[in-house]
């Protein structure tokens, strides 16, 4: 936890003494420093990097594992602590086995939900190594290749993280390894997947680290200290995590979104910790399957606010897509047409944010109308939303 963090908890506990002092550790799509019970797992994924430290680009890797086995969490720990250690543009190391010191290559972690073009791979890319703007128009998808050729060659490497690939809406491995052939040796990529890496698309002629599920102390681990970080005092009782770590089976992101969902009802209600029906609530909130959160919240601003909306409609109004469509283009300030507000719910139907539902015929005539269910988690979501917009 940074200084900033701890300040505003104390600045909160002034007040009411609220259950949540930090929302932030709680957050299932933030990642801390030191990931909790994946010291093995770091170290494998460190066994792979060592090649850097002698001044050599390790070859490409797969990193698989099921959801919310700490995949993104792992990657982007170490690849923010490594990239500390280097200083645009030429970071050096001294190492005990050689006389000369090292230059170390440039670490980037791109996420493949945000950036799923090659433009804007390139573009993510570019501007991590780069010193110069980066155009966001008027520069073509080749240009940028040729840029980052020039770059990258003039340098000691680029290790290149990619998360979720083969994703929905996503890039894929397939892709990556096309994309960044040309580049030769002065890139290695890292990518970060759930497909078994027998089952990636195209061929995969490098190695593979599984990452598998957290066994469930490690997971009550981790909510116990998120809980510690983010909420007052014997806010969350072992025994709570322990129930959200049985149900959650393994994934840290499901458990993460039913312990704020908890927490979050809990602190509304002004009581001085979570109770069970907190916990009941938190887990209700997250429906099975679930889609990750960060998903929801790569959406573009006007899809995430339709999203909004729709948690704050009553049943009548959820009743079937048209009546929701109405509800929520009637809404003040939405500044969105009935026939958008449509179209972006049978998107969202189609990325699986949302489920189309068939409702019940009282009459059993016709085709039944259908109501959507978000996939997503609800309370985490809602809170989220309504604290970036008030910041």
């Amino acid at each position: 936890m940074d200084l900033a963090q701890r300040i505003r908890r104390r600045r909160r506990r002034g007040a009411d003494r609220p259950i949540v002092l930090d929302y932030e550790p709680l957050n299932p799509v933030a990642h801390v420093q030191e990931p909790v019970g994946r010291g093995p797992v770091l170290e494998r994924v460190l066994d792979h990097l060592d090649p850097v430290f002698e001044g050599t680009l390790p070859p490409d890797v797969y990193v698989w594992g099921p959801s919310g086995s700490g995949k993104s969490a792992i990657v982007t720990a170490l690849f923010d602590r490594l990239q500390s250690m280097t200083v645009q543009p030429h970071a050096v190391i001294h190492t005990s086995t050689r006389a000369q010191t090292v230059e170390l290559p440039t670490f980037v972690y791109v996420d493949a939900r945000v950036a799923n073009s090659e433009f804007q791979l390139y573009h993510r890319v570019l501007e991590a190594v780069s010193s110069d703007d980066v155009p966001q128009q008027g520069v073509s998808t080749a240009e940028l290749r040729s840029r980052l050729q020039d770059t990258v060659g003039g340098s000691s490497g680029v290790v290149l993280a990619v998360d979720h690939v083969d994703e929905p809406e996503s890039l894929t491995t397939e892709q990556l390894t096309e994309w960044f052939e040309p580049f030769g040796h002065t890139v290695s990529l890292l990518l970060v997947g759930r497909t078994p890496g027998e089952d990636v698309h195209g061929e995969w002629p490098d190695e593979e680290i599984e990452i598998p599920g957290y066994g469930q102390q490690v997971l009550i681990d981790v909510l116990m200290t998120r809980g510690s970080d983010g909420l007052a005092r014997d806010a969350l009782q072992h025994s709570q995590a322990r129930k959200i770590a049985s149900w959650a089976g393994g994934d840290a992101h499901d458990a993460l979104a039913a312990l704020f969902g908890a927490a979050d009802r809990a602190d509304a209600a002004g009581v001085e910790r979570i109770r069970d029906e907190d916990v009941e609530t938190g887990i209700d909130a997250v429906p099975s399957p679930c889609v990750p959160l960060g998903v929801v919240l790569s959406l573009r601003a006007n899809r995430q606010r339709v999203l909004r909306e729709l948690l704050d409609l009553d049943s009548d109004e959820r009743a079937s897509v048209t009546t929701t469509t109405k509800a929520i283009a009637g809404i003040d300030n939405i500044d969105l047409s009935p026939g958008t507000v449509k179209r972006f719910l049978y998107e969202l139907a189609e990325r699986g944010v949302v489920e189309r539902v068939s409702a019940s015929q009282a009459d059993g005539h016709g085709r039944p109308p259908s109501r959507v269910e978000p996939r997503f988690p609800t309370l985490v979501f809602r809170r989220l939303y309504d604290l970036h917009r008030h910041e």
